[in-house]
């Protein structure tokens, strides 16, 4: 329970933030003001380079050399963190305040065990004997829910799974039980079913203990379950603050507004809905326009916007920082309403012909066996990534392939590439069957399956021009002269709405966004019939996934390509796929046209997926019974069903020694591995209708 009439653990007050760079300073966080109750947990949400990890490090006082604050308070239980010295601050840092950041890999030391990482803290902080730190080690990591946590305290952080090293974190900022803890997106990195259990884990946590928490993420719906009250940075600048349910249902900022309308809601389709993505691009150091810092971008900026707006307060006490948010709060929502999409081909599916098949695909990774296993003569063993998969993706369509980490998913599109070999089964491109080596397959084959990575930052070569990028695959794949590609790229860059003259840059001077729509151009450069895009949003921000979401859809629109999109975000899968296939350790286990697949039953792994995801809105939901534990090993994968072990919905011994049948009903085009039969399972599961957000 927060009390209003308490001091507040934090408070930050007119706070101003510079870096130097090349002898001038560039302020990225100017005049903020904010406070945290204890028990509270804070929301600070906006675009990569909004300010938000550098108002976070300067509340840590952890700036780099090159930063400093150059104005403001920053208050913690009363105690100016601003006139400390770099001494004083060091008795503070894991006692009274802590972070969460977002790479539990790159936190954790690989060279120590996790007991031994967390007893550090409690010696360093609590001055422990060491056997009595390993004991609270023990206890801590089983107060964040971690089974077997004395084996778990001897372990390495590489033998742990991603959830597993967040909680172990997560353990390590509560040993010294601080009163303020920061989560700089905690739970970007995880997919959405583990993240679900730490987002629980963290909420129960803070409450307990009555921590104050300044969580820091560019993902809306899990500040909307997370989160008491929240504040909108755009370029370093507070421009919103409100308590969740009024953010969301009545935002008044123009660029809050654009956030939220960039954001895919299940039930989301593009034949229906259009996304709003944010015009432009956020401001950099030293190039912040004058006046409204978000004129540049604003859809109904005008002559006052010209002039510095100041932070209003409201008299139910939220802020914003806009000249024209009572205009702003008529028009939002305008910009999403359904556009029909006449343009799209409407081509019955049963017209269409298969570009892809799949049949009895398996892809096992065969294990070196040690000197032990073959003294005794043991089989030798393999990973199997994927097993017996059997899948179509017809000309022209989507196909969307949702799972958790580990399910295989990526697995399968290196082996459609052909870059690993599968074991067993079949592919077929157009009525041919694909080689499994890379080095087999023509230079035509290769043209029609091209691929868009996660990452555009490993993906493309640094030390090339984007246009130089962009003109090899046309003169490896389509045998064009060098002029002959030279006078190709504009088209390309226009075509993922890029200007001309980007073919001049490297990839250093764009931002991620734009490096990803030159990975796009650079694999439509070779006019392929199947672009297999492998988690090609789930680094970028809501805005600018929005706009790469678009530019698929027209892309495929104009080209008739076929798509075979991999994500852990059903939301977004939803919006961008014809049909959706559910995989579960390598196995398929739902598969169904976009609209059939969020109308139950859901198979009970589906039925997961879908209630471990955040939406916006803020009222209770109907949630299913929660998913528990880790994915099984894929060397030792459990017989009968392969989901028993985690099933919320185990009918018993079947479940665990006799493989599931197919389910189906006549009229649908959903078909479900299960042993509950389809009435049964719709019995229990009803309609989970919390899912679905309107637009406005």
């Amino acid at each position: 329970m927060i009390n209003e009439k308490t001091a507040p653990a934090l408070n930050i007050k007119d706070l101003c933030v510079a870096y130097q760079q090349e002898g001038e300073w560039w302020e990225a966080v100017h005049e903020v003001s904010l406070q945290i109750q204890p028990g509270e947990i804070y929301g600070l949400v906006g675009e990569s380079g909004s300010g938000k990890t550098t108002l976070a490090l300067a509340v840590l006082r952890y700036l780099g050399k090159n930063g400093m604050i150059r104005q403001g308070k920053i208050e913690l239980s009363g105690v100016d963190l601003v006139q400390l010295q770099p001494a004083e601050m060091r008795k503070l840092w894991g006692h009274q305040m802590a972070l969460i950041p977002q790479n539990p890999q790159s936190s954790l030391n690989p060279a120590m065990r996790v007991g031994d990482q967390i007893a550090e803290v409690y010696r360093h902080t609590q001055d422990m004997e060491t056997g009595e730190a390993r004991h609270k080690a023990v206890e801590m990591l089983r107060e964040v829910n971690i089974p077997d946590p004395g084996r778990v305290t001897l372990s390495y952080p590489h033998q742990l799974s991603g959830g597993m090293q967040q909680r172990v974190l997560i353990a390590m900022a509560l040993s010294s039980n601080p009163s303020l803890l920061i989560l700089d997106e905690p739970t970007t990195n995880l997919d959405v079913t583990t993240q679900a259990t730490i987002l629980d884990l963290l909420r129960s946590l803070i409450e307990q203990r009555q921590t104050a928490a300044l969580y820091i993420t560019h993902n809306l719906a899990v500040v909307a379950q997370m989160c008491r009250r929240a504040g909108v940075l755009y370029a370093g600048r507070l421009v919103e603050e409100a308590f969740i349910n009024e953010l969301f249902a009545r935002p008044l900022h123009p660029y809050t507004q654009g956030l939220l309308e960039s954001m895919p809601r299940l039930g989301d389709h593009k034949d229906s809905v259009r996304l709003r993505a944010i015009e432009g691009r956020a401001p950099v150091f030293g190039d912040i326009p004058s006046g409204c810092v978000f004129r540049p971008r604003c859809p109904i900026a005008n002559e006052i916007c010209e002039t510095n707006p100041p932070l209003s307060v409201l008299p139910e006490g939220r802020k914003v920082r806009c000249h024209r948010w009572e205009v702003s709060l008529n028009e939002a929502g305008r910009s999403h309403l359904p556009d029909g999409r006449s343009d799209r081909n409407t081509t019955e599916k049963h017209q269409l012909q298969p570009l892809l098949s799949l049949e009895g695909v398996s892809v096992h990774y065969p294990l070196k066996r040690s000197l032990r296993e073959v003294v005794r003569r043991e089989p030798k063993r393999a990973v199997r990534a994927v097993e017996g998969m059997d899948l179509k993706i017809l000309s022209g369509q989507t196909l969307g392939l949702v799972g958790e980490s580990g399910s295989g998913k990526s697995t399968l599109a290196r082996a459609t590439l052909g870059v690993v070999d599968k074991t067993a089964g079949t592919i077929e491109l157009l009525g041919i069957q694909l080689p499994d080596k890379l080095s087999r397959r023509t230079l035509d084959t290769l043209r029609k399956v091209q691929s868009v990575f996660q990452n555009p930052e490993e993906a493309l070569n640094p030390y090339l021009t984007v246009g130089e990028i962009l003109q090899r695959p046309m003169m490896t794949l389509l045998g064009w002269s060098r002029q002959e590609a030279i006078g190709r790229v504009p088209d390309l860059l226009r075509a993922v709405r890029l200007p001309a003259m980007y073919a001049e840059r490297l990839p250093t001077q764009l931002s991620g966004g734009e490096k990803q729509r030159v990975a796009i151009a650079r694999a439509s450069a070779a006019k392929p019939n199947l672009l297999i895009c492998d988690e090609p949003v789930s680094a970028l921000d809501v805005s600018v996934q929005a706009s790469i979401l678009n530019l698929l859809e027209d892309l495929q629109a104009e080209h008739g390509n076929s798509l075979l999109f991999i994500s852990h975000d059903m939301a977004v899968v939803g919006f961008l796929a014809d049909t959706i296939a559910v995989i579960y350790l390598g196995e398929l286990v739902e598969i169904a046209e976009t609209g059939d697949l969020f109308k139950s039953p859901y198979h009970p792994y589906t039925e997961a997926l879908l209630s471990a995801i955040p939406g916006t809105k803020v009222e209770s939901r109907r949630v299913a019974a929660p998913l528990v534990g880790e994915i099984p090993s894929p060397i030792e994968k459990p017989g009968g069903c392969p989901f028993h072990s985690r099933c919320p919905r185990l009918v018993g011994e079947i479940c665990k020694r006799q493989p599931p049948p197919w389910q189906s009903q006549q009229g649908s085009s959903k078909r479900y591995l299960c042993h509950i039969p389809w009435e049964e399972l719709q019995a229990q599961q009803g309609d989970i209708q919390g899912f679905e957000i309107s637009r406005g």
